[in-house]
């Protein structure tokens, strides 16, 4: 009988045996439970409707449960359709025998289905912002994966899920603005941690790739970071690329070619708001094509070409919030060979800090208002480093150039928006200009104050500067109230002449000058002095004296030979208008082309001879005149000698128009050699009685290019002129 039993039990639990077996690695085919997996489904959420064919179920005896496996399901929402491979889950037996049917996780192993279909998806379970947004966004793609869920006991779903597959040929839009297409990737989502990797896409036409990009659901944020990479890619304004031209068409590029490696971080809101950006990027710029027409450096690198062309540049760019560095070096083609540059540029905010080394050896140089040009081949480093505010005043801690022998040091230069000096701490000049004339002079800053101190400098420019400018508010300065003390062993005034010891002081007052006292003297020991001061009056008086007047008149190119005399400068100068005066005595001059061309017009030939040859003497010249934003009226020039003797006013209006008239009479006491001219004597004297002239008048009109000149022979002077004739006599 025991035998029986222990036979009998032997057997029921070698056929349990045998059946857990069965269902463990086997498992067993029913549509039995398909409503209720059905229902339960709809139950958890109401707008999915599935289709199930033969449900599988597997035993799994060592946790009490029964693995649940249907092939082929379809997953209807609305008017979708989703192909499904397989989906899993897993039921306890606890659950099966006392019918409490429920479904705590769920795997969902999907075919390839649109992106678009998933999203839907997704959001009948779970609606937001964002999803609606990625939904109008996404235009195309399709995606395979494997889902892995779980669920609390109200249907929810928790937190603890897992998704993972790939991403093929998905195209987005973002306003029409950036687009990507062809995406293509792998990711694996795991709770709150998103990775995505071997990522491919094109971005609005360039190429992109990362080994991986990760998401991470920290609170209300999700931090992403990761690696891209660019390929090689050619960009041309004349092909229209939504990203070149959102970037480069206000920097004048015409081409660029570049590769570049990306690390990034940042974070996005619930509402889609990027916080906390970070990229450092390594870019290879194989060609950057700028036209010139954007910056124009034509006045100091004159044979630039229309573009200028950067090769072969290594860039590296950080930015974190408001932090932008970029920094670089690479070739640079000006003219016909490369150059090489190396620069650096921090944007904090609305602060930019530069940085910037160029070694121009193969490109020419030219400084003109330092009358400074490179040798050719020569290598010449040029240093530029400073700060400024956009829209604000910009500060040069220092530039710098350095050529052999020459060297040219600003430090501490700061300028206005409109690029007027603000203050400066020093400049060194130590260099040979384009007159072989060395340059060496120091200006140093002390407290508000200036000292110039040197051995020579070459002030032609300067003066040609002033003296050309009818801009009174052309100060290189913006507002200087300052006092500066110069000492100079020699200055030059043209290529040839120049003085020595300098010695002068000008105190500087709003911007213009409060008082000047210049002392010096020719190699000849003829002495220069100038004088500038205010009174009570608000005039500003200048005065100006020289026994050597020579080099001054020389730079007036209308006037060629002048010898000897002694120049007297006076002037005063009040709401704008200065009324001044200009003496000249005892001088000569060889050539004036415009009197040589009155007398020749007038058959004065025999004085007009004299005049470009050994030269016409006078005794005394004087000149009223006064001057207004650049009119300059004549209210009368005297000048009288012993051959001829002129009467002139009118007025030059500066750059545009000249109009003068005047009465020019040849001397009443005329020498010997001038009496015998032929012809001469006729004109002056007649061949009877009554006829003959005492002089003519003349106008000279036009562009300081084309000017006319009419002559009209007089018989009668105006008394004007006499009278200015015998105060001069009686004053002699």
């Amino acid at each position: 009988m025991i035998k029986k039993i222990i036979k009998i039990l032997s057997i029921i639990i070698v056929a349990v045996v045998l059946v857990i077996f069965y269902l463990s690695f086997v498992g067993i085919k029913t549509t039995k439970f398909n409503k209720k997996l059905s229902d339960r489904i709809l139950e958890i959420n109401k707008k999915i409707n599935v289709d199930l064919k033969d449900v599988k179920f597997l035993l799994d005896p060592y946790n009490f449960s029964v693995n649940v496996t249907t092939k082929d399901p379809v997953i209807r929402l609305k008017d979708n359709k989703l192909q499904i491979k397989s989906i899993k889950t897993n039921l306890s037996l606890k659950s099966l025998i006392y019918n409490e049917f429920s479904i705590d996780d769920l795997q969902i192993s999907t075919k390839e289905i649109k992106l678009n279909d998933l999203i839907l998806l997704v959001r009948s379970f779970k609606n937001s912002t964002e999803l609606f947004l990625l939904d109008k966004i996404i235009k195309d793609g399709l995606l395979t994966a494997d889902i892995k869920l779980k669920f609390e006991d109200s249907g929810k779903i928790s937190d603890d899920y897992k998704i993972n597959g790939f991403i093929r040929n998905t195209k987005f839009n973002f306003f029409n603005k950036f687009i990507v297409k062809n995406l293509n990737l792998e990711f694996n989502i795991d709770k709150k941690e998103y990775l995505f990797s071997k990522i491919k896409a094109n971005f609005n036409d360039l190429e992109l790739s990362s080994s991986l990009i990760e998401v991470v659901e920290k609170k209300n944020l999700f931090l992403i970071k990761g690696i891209v990479l660019t390929e090689e890619k050619n960009f041309n304004k004349s092909q229209p690329n939504i990203l070149f031209n959102s970037f480069f068409k206000d920097l004048g590029i015409e081409e660029a070619k570049l590769s570049s490696v990306n690390n990034f971080f940042f974070n996005i809101n619930k509402k889609l708001k990027v916080n906390d950006l970070n990229i450092n990027s390594k870019v290879n710029l194989d060609q950057l094509s700028i036209n010139n027409k954007f910056i124009n450096l034509k006045t100091y690198l004159p044979n630039s070409k229309e573009v200028t062309n950067f090769e072969n540049h290594k860039i590296t760019i950080n930015y974190s919030k408001d932090l932008l560095e970029i920094k670089g070096n690479g070739e640079v083609l000006i003219e016909d060979k490369f150059d090489f540059i190396n620069y650096k540029m921090i944007k904090n905010k609305d602060k930019f800090t530069f940085d910037t080394k160029i070694n121009l050896k193969n490109s020419k140089l030219v400084v003109d208002f330092l009358d400074y040009e490179k040798n050719n081949n020569s290598d010449t480093l040029i240093s530029i480093k400073g700060k400024f505010k956009k829209n604000r005043e910009i500060k040069f801690d220092l530039i710098s150039l350095v050529e052999k022998n020459n060297k040219i040091l600003f430090k501490n230069l700061n300028l206005d928006k409109d690029f007027k000096i603000m203050n400066i701490d020093s400049f060194i000049f130590d260099y040979l200009n384009n007159k072989k004339i060395k340059n060496q002079i120091l200006l140093e800053r002390r407290n508000s104050n200036y000292t110039i101190e040197g051995v020579s400098f070459d002030a032609t420019k300067l003066i040609n500067l002033i003296m050309d400018s009818d801009d009174e508010n052309s100060s290189l300065f913006s507002n200087l109230n300052s006092k500066i003390n110069l000492k100079v062993n020699k200055i030059y005034i043209d290529e040839v002449n120049f003085i020595n010891n300098l010695l002068g002081k000008i105190n500087f007052k709003n911007n213009e000058i409060d008082y000047l006292d210049f002392k010096s003297t020719f190699p000849n020991s003829k002495k220069i002095t100038l004088l500038i001061e205010n009174n009570n009056q608000q005039e500003k008086i200048t005065k100006l004296f020289t026994d050597f007047p020579k080099p001054l008149i020389k730079r007036y190119n209308f006037i060629e030979g002048f010898e000897e005399g002694f120049l007297d400068y006076y002037s005063i100068k009040k709401d704008g208008t200065s009324n001044s005066l200009l003496v000249i005595d005892d001088f000569k001059v060889k050539k004036v082309p415009v009197f040589a061309k009155i007398l020749s017009l007038a058959s004065l030939q025999g004085i007009a001879d004299l005049l470009t040859g050994e030269g016409i003497r006078f005794t005394d010249f004087e000149m009223k005149f006064s001057n207004r934003k650049g009119l300059t009226t004549i209210e009368e020039m005297y000048a009288i000698g012993p051959a001829v003797s002129i009467l002139m006013d009118g007025y030059i209006e500066s750059n545009k128009l000249i109009s003068l008239n005047g009465t020019l009479v040849p001397a009443t006491t005329i020498n010997r050699s001038i009496a015998s001219i032929p012809i001469l004597g006729d004109i002056l004297i007649g061949k009877k009685t009554g006829e003959g002239v005492f002089g003519v008048s003349y106008k000279i009109k036009g562009t300081k290019d084309n000017l006319e000149t009419t002559v009209n022979p007089i018989k009668t002077l105006t008394p004007r002129f006499i009278t200015r004739t015998l105060e001069k006599i009686k004053k002699n």
